[in-house]
């Protein structure tokens, strides 16, 4: 685990890497049964001949690993509450074990009038390793203790 960083510490406008991980097909179907279970998200074989050509995750997948794996171990702790998710963008499809990196960006971060807790806009950026072109995207506001 890695150890909890302070808000603070993080520049407005600044991207950085957040992490890297991948999903297994079975990850994606055992999502997807759970959460989404679009044909193409768990039937190897219907999704095959679907426009995708392949098994892909469900939407919300890889944020939600991302968001539990990497973002709440640094910020967690400091969470007040979560205020708004907005602008969330599935632009390309997620396959299974192709390697997924998030950056994040804090947007904006400004200090509320008990001088004790900030509210924080978040950017996300999916994209594969390596690769330029977005897959996903969304903003998430959430109020943190300082």
């Amino acid at each position: 685990m890695q150890p909890e960083n302070t808000i603070k510490e993080y520049e407005v406008g600044k991207p950085f890497l957040l992490g890297r991980t991948a999903l297994s097909e079975e990850e994606i179907i055992v999502f997807a049964k759970a959460f989404d279970p679009l044909i193409f998200h768990i039937d190897r074989e219907a999704a095959k001949k679907s426009m995708f050509g392949g098994l892909i995750a469900s939407g919300p997948h890889i944020f939600q690993l991302m968001h539990c794996k990497f973002w709440i171990p640094l910020f967690g702790k400091s969470v007040v509450a979560g205020l708004e998710v907005n602008n969330w963008k599935f632009l390309k499809p997620v396959y299974p074990n192709k390697e997924v990196e998030c950056y994040l960006t804090i947007r904006s971060r400004k200090l509320n009038s008990d001088n004790k807790t900030a509210t924080i806009t978040w950017l996300y950026e999916f994209r594969y390793t390596g690769k330029t072109e977005l897959i996903q995207s969304l903003e998430m506001t959430i109020m943190h203790t300082l």
